[in-house]
């Protein structure tokens, strides 16, 4: 049997213009992957009307659900109860995966056993078609808590969320995508690497649409939330979990009958 890894992407009604874009990329990816190893596409409407997921084919590997308007990071843990990969990936409905992207977030995470994520580096797609990397990017290798912490604070966050593999356990045990009104793809990687270091890909993972239409680029988007009440909780919940001292290991590393710790 294959192993699988779960890409997520919430969408709504409205918001599903380039969701067949997506859906290409994914995929092309899926003949790029390790040997035995499969996608499974884990589409969440936010929302129930049914209309951005009947754009999809009917494909055994793309599984669809919808659930009451709660935002992107709900969508995101609502479709996480379908997940059957071992891996999480995150990809937004307007952006696309890299060639290659998918299988090096698996070798990354087969060659670091003991690490509990990994993120690649991202290119924006500009609405003339250029392409432009990040102005932050880490360099490739480990990634700790308290260096994301750091460029958290100096509002310098080096990484996009929405690029991130995680293990679904670690996933789980972080809570998910947390119920915040936006910043849910920066809070959801600082409270895995919490309790647990991850790894930086400098090989670029997917391609980040700019376009008027993206749910940040709304106007209505920047009042969703007090940007400093926003700010301080997400803080708040990451150095909670990490002050508690509790780490995270791999379950395959932990002796019979034991927990993270």
């Amino acid at each position: 049997m294959n192993k699988i890894i779960s890409v997520v992407t919430p969408v709504y009604d409205g918001g599903a213009a380039h969701l067949r874009e997506a859906y290409e990329s994914v995929r092309d990816e899926r003949e790029r992957l390790p040997a035995g190893w499969d996608v499974q596409w884990l589409v969440q409407e936010d929302g129930t009307t049914g209309v951005p997921l009947g754009l999809l084919p009917d494909e055994p590997w793309i599984s669809t659900g919808t659930a009451a308007r709660g935002g992107a990071g709900v969508a995101r843990t609502m479709a996480l109860a379908r997940a059957e990969g071992d891996l999480v990936r995150a990809l937004d409905a307007d952006d696309l995966l890299t060639p290659g992207g998918l299988a090096r977030d698996i070798t990354a995470l087969q060659d670091h056993p003991d690490l509990g994520w990994c993120i690649s580096a991202g290119l924006d797609l500009l609405p003339d078609g250029s392409l432009a990397g990040g102005p932050y990017d880490p360099p490739e290798g480990p990634l700790t808590y308290r260096t994301l912490l750091a460029a958290y604070d100096a509002d310098r966050f080096p990484v996009i969320g929405t690029h991130l593999t995680a293990r679904r356990e670690l996933l789980l045990l972080a809570g998910a995508w947390p119920a915040l009104p936006a910043w849910e793809t920066i809070a959801v990687v600082l409270l895995c690497a919490a309790v647990s270091d991850g790894w930086m890909t400098a090989a670029p993972g997917g391609i980040y649409r700019k376009h008027p239409h993206q749910t940040t680029a709304r106007s209505e988007y920047a009042d969703v939330a007090d940007l400093g009440q926003l700010r301080t909780i997400i803080r708040q919940i990451a150095e909670a979990k990490h002050g508690s001292a509790w780490r995270w290991t791999p379950s395959a590393a932990r002796p019979s009958g034991s927990r993270s710790r």
